[in-house]
């Protein structure tokens, strides 16, 4: 499989280079996108041969993987992945959320975290929640709705292409993926809090809450 791996990237040049070491895929074409960032994210991809696309200001996650994953179409990805650049994500976990698709069994894997200690309370919250949203709309399992951490075919990302330029936009690919009947299924990863993030609990956990609402068809 060509496999490309995306990495949306925010003021990240602190953690994106140890992510981008623990790639141990070496035939996959790694994609960074700075997304405005000032400290040198860029400068740490180029420096690890990753391709770096750059926005010269700060758009969004949603906006960072939607310019990543155009252009992993672009070049031909039969599957991407796709991984935080601030090691919250175990980038040697890879080759396994890959073998569900491998085997044709999936068309989306998430990598999906326990909510235990190591995951703040409010996160759990928050991930309970979505994850229960989620399974009702796909009629099947979902273990972990929010995570980033995910690995699916061309096919699935050519048809799903969501709106939003936030953390929402992840909500509303995995949601339009199981409205469209895709298989999902989950890869357990370990759960890693503590790095710096980016995620503005209100104003991003209410962008995700009315993602789900949507599909629930609870529009305002």
């Amino acid at each position: 499989m060509r496999v490309a791996v995306v990495i949306p990237a925010y003021q990240a040049a602190a953690t994106l280079g140890a992510v981008l070491s623990q790639v141990s895929l070496p035939d996959a074409r790694v994609i960074v996108v700075d997304d405005g960032s000032t400290d040198g994210t860029g400068d740490q991809g180029l420096g690890a041969g990753a391709i770096v696309l750059t926005h010269p200001r700060n758009r969004g996650k949603g906006a960072a993987l939607r310019t990543g994953l155009a252009r992993a179409r672009a070049d031909g990805a039969e599957v991407i992945v796709t991984i935080d650049a601030d090691g919250q994500h175990p980038a040697a976990e890879i080759p396994r959320l890959l073998q569900p698709i491998a085997a044709g069994a999936a068309d989306l894997v998430l990598g999906a975290r326990a909510r235990n200690g190591a995951m703040p309370v409010s996160r759990r919250l928050t991930n309970w929640l979505s994850a229960s949203v989620a399974s009702r709309i796909g009629r099947q399992a979902i273990r972990d709705a929010q995570t980033g951490f995910r690995a699916f075919t061309r096919a699935l990302a050519e048809r799903v292409q969501p709106a939003g330029d936030r953390y929402e936009f992840e909500a509303n690919f995995l949601l339009e993926a199981l409205r469209a009947g895709y298989r999902v299924t989950s890869v357990e990863v370990p759960t890693i809090y503590g790095g710096p993030s980016h995620f503005r609990y209100f104003g991003d956990t209410w962008r995700m809450v009315r993602a789900f609402a949507q599909q629930l068809g609870l529009r305002d």
